[in-house]
Parts: structure tokens; sequence; C-alpha cells
């Protein structure tokens, strides 16, 4: 019976290791791929910059995987290299073969909202009282500097620079952030994140009437009249920047409403023949389809969850694991609930 006893617990110890050997398989792979050994991220499709969206991501990502020394190196990198002393936010862009390397002085408040959160969740996972106490710095310097109330709506500005055209303001709903408002909500008890959603998931519903696809696109000119059209200076496309709303909206709430006119859209193909992106004006379909994170999010909004995973494909680049592994904690966090 001793043998028989010994024999079971092994095999149950050795089988909680496995699970955990699989669980953090992805993470350990991205570090490898795409993290410096100073904590920084390297954008491997663009000339291994970095930006703040990349820190924020990877910084999340070491949280869910409870990979503390990894989110020290990233913070302290970041906090080092982005730091902007005369705002509380942070340089959005780092090219470390210029001779400056943040010669765009501009923010990008996605990358600020992904590192606030960052922070947040890791403060109160590990109980470290300066995480929290730069989350909620980082927060109140994005409400100063990003946040504004224009032709009636609370909307986020994509940077402190250069959105706020006076008549219109451009926006980026990728840059809605949903579930980290809502944490910024119950941590601070501020309504302004709480009108932040409201009105976001308001502008999406305007957003639906560009085309006949209904979906939203990458970047969106608000009137001061409270109309919204296409942004000039971008393709009017639902694509890569867009591809985060509907991650964010199901990280938010899986049943949202809003999520209806992703999966309307996506039913009229077959998982591995949907276009990568869209034309939301005229209809033109991207010639190429979706792989890699994109096609994660496709199965997560359409509930074909058997087909996630945190394993990365041999080629894929930063932002693909990036969303494949995001997509991946999303689940995860709901299946702990």
């Amino acid at each position: 019976m001793k043998f028989v006893w010994r024999h079971w617990l092994m095999m149950v110890v050795l089988g909680m290791f496995s699970v955990q050997v699989a669980a953090s398989e992805g993470w350990s792979s991205y570090k490898t791929r795409f993290m410096a050994t100073d904590g920084r991220i390297k954008d491997t499709a663009n000339n291994n910059v970095s930006h703040t969206e990349g820190q924020g991501f990877a910084m999340l990502l070491a949280v869910d995987n409870d990979d503390r020394q990894g989110f020290e190196r990233l913070w302290q990198w970041t906090r080092l290299h982005l730091s902007n002393k005369h705002n509380g936010l942070f340089y959005w862009r780092y090219n470390p073969a210029a001779a400056d390397p943040v010669i765009d002085k501009n923010n990008a408040s996605d990358g600020d909202v992904l590192i606030a959160w960052a922070l947040l969740r890791a403060g109160e996972k590990w109980n470290v009282a300066d995480y929290l106490t730069q989350s909620d710095k980082i927060q109140r310097a994005i409400v100063s500097r990003n946040v504004i109330r224009f032709a009636g709506y609370t909307v986020m500005l994509p940077g402190a620079q250069g959105f706020n055209k006076t008549s219109y303001v451009v926006l980026n709903p990728s840059y809605f952030l949903f579930p980290a408002w809502r944490d910024f909500a119950r941590r601070s008890h501020l309504k302004i994140w709480s009108q932040l959603i409201d009105d976001g998931f308001d502008l999406l519903g305007k957003m639906n009437h560009f085309g006949r696809s209904a979906l939203p696109l990458d970047w969106v000119a608000l009137n001061v009249d409270g109309s919204m059209a296409p942004a000039i200076a971008w393709p009017p496309r639902f694509s890569y920047d867009a591809i985060r709303i509907p991650l964010y909206i199901w990280w938010y709430d899986p049943q949202s409403l809003r999520l209806v006119p992703f999966q309307r859209y996506w039913a009229n193909y077959s998982r591995l023949q949907t276009p990568a992106w869209i034309n939301v004006s005229t209809n033109e379909a991207a010639p190429y389809n979706m792989d890699g994170g994109l096609l994660a999010v496709r199965d997560l909004i359409m509930g074909d969850t058997a087909q996630l995973t945190d394993r990365l494909d041999a080629q894929e680049n930063y932002y693909s694991a990036s969303l494949r592994l995001l997509v991946w904690s999303a689940w995860q966090s709901r299946q702990a609930k």
C-alpha cells in the first residue's frame, strides 16, 4: 500500500508540474523571442523598436503568469527609458538605433492605460504598495492629459498632442480598454472611468453605420455636433488596430451585445478563410486571411474556444504573439471565475 500511495502522490505532483509547464509555455517562448535581458519588448515586425503598448502587454502577461521577476524588469526598463517626468505619462515609441531613441515626445494613451492596469493588477496580486501607488499616479495623469469632454461624450484621446482638432477629435476605438477602465473605477471610485465605459460603448454603436459590414474601424473622427466619420488620415478599415476592440469588449463582458456585429460579419466566412481586414466604406476585403493572434481573437468571439492555445507559431511576430497570449489570458481569467 505504501508503494501505491507514493506512486499516486508522485503522479499527482508530476501532473501538477506538467500543468504548470503547459500553462507557462507561451509566456516563456514570448520572453525568449521578444524580451531583451533588460526588459525591453522588441517589435519584430517593425525594426525591433519598442512601444508602451508592448511594455504594457508584456507586463500584463507577466502578472498572469506569476512572473514577478520578469514584471520588475519590464517595469524598470519602461520607467527608466520611457517616463515623461513633465506630465506623468510615457513616451510612446523607443528606437534603439536612433541618436535620440524617443524623438517623438507624445504618449499613446492605450500604452499608458496598459501599464497602469498591469501595475494595479501586480500590486494587488503580490501585495506591493509601490506598484499601486505608481498605478494611481498614472491613472491621474491619464485623466488630466488625455480624457476630455467633447460633443457630449467623455472620451480618451489617443495622445496628449495632435488629436484635438477643435471642430473634431480623432479617436482610436482599439484604445477603449473597458476591462482596465472598470478596474480603475473599482480602485479610485472616480465616475470618469465609468463614463468612459458608457460613452465608449455608445460611440461603438454609432460606428456600426459606416458600411455594410457594420464594423468599427481603426481611426475615427468625432465631430463637434456628435456625428462620426472615418478619420481622413488613415484607410477606413477594420484592421490590425481595430481587431483589439472585440477582445476588450469580451474581456469586459462576454455576453455584450456589442459583440454581435463581429459575430455576424465573421459568420460569413469559414474560420481559416476570414479576411485579415475590411474597408468599411467600400467593403473591399484583404487578399489574405487571418492567422495567428488575429485568428485567436476571432475564435474567442465566435466561441470556438477549443482552438485557443498559448503556444506560439514558429514564425509569429511580436504583435500576433501578443494578441494570442492576451486572448489566452482573457479566456483563462473567465474560466477561473
